[in-house]
């Protein structure tokens, strides 16, 4: 296992994992809501294929917070090799979204790991402390997605 991040520029944001899993069951839990719910949100919707929609949900801990909700459209679907999607989230505080798109690359590496190369894009990070944010999420999830599979 091991873990790599790259920030690229002020509005791209790569990190790159080996988990110890097959490319399909990888790429299946990056799209099969079922498996979805068991590391990345507590709620999924998720059409696997080019053009479809997605909505993942995680609830909130506190009642005076508002649900996570983030939502897009699959720009790119290649089965076992990469996935792209829009990710918007809505802030229901300030009434605004965050667009960028999120880029995901998988690697058969033999037939029992898989290389993850997730890149942000396009969303321009206001201060050092929101892109650091982003990094330790994305590392986060990734980590939540090695454990279940692995």
């Amino acid at each position: 296992m091991s873990n790599g991040m790259d920030a690229d520029n002020e509005s791209q944001i790569t990190l790159t994992r080996t988990i110890a899993a097959h490319v399909s069951d990888v790429f299946k839990a990056w799209t099969d809501p079922a498996l979805i719910e068991q590391w990345e949100a507590d709620e999924a919707d998720f059409d696997a294929y080019e053009g479809g929609q997605y909505r993942f949900v995680t609830f909130a801990e506190d009642e005076d917070e508002t649900d996570h909700e983030v939502s897009g459209e699959v720009l790119n679907f290649v089965e076992d090799e990469r996935l792209v999607l829009s990710w918007v989230h809505k802030d229901e505080d300030d009434d605004s979204e965050l667009i960028f798109v999120l880029d995901i690359v998988f690697k058969a590496i033999g037939d029992d790991s898989t290389s993850i190369t997730l890149t942000e894009r396009g969303l321009a990070h206001a201060d050092p402390q929101t892109r650091i944010f982003s990094m330790e999420a994305w590392s986060a999830a990734l980590e939540e997605l090695a454990e279940l599979m692995e």
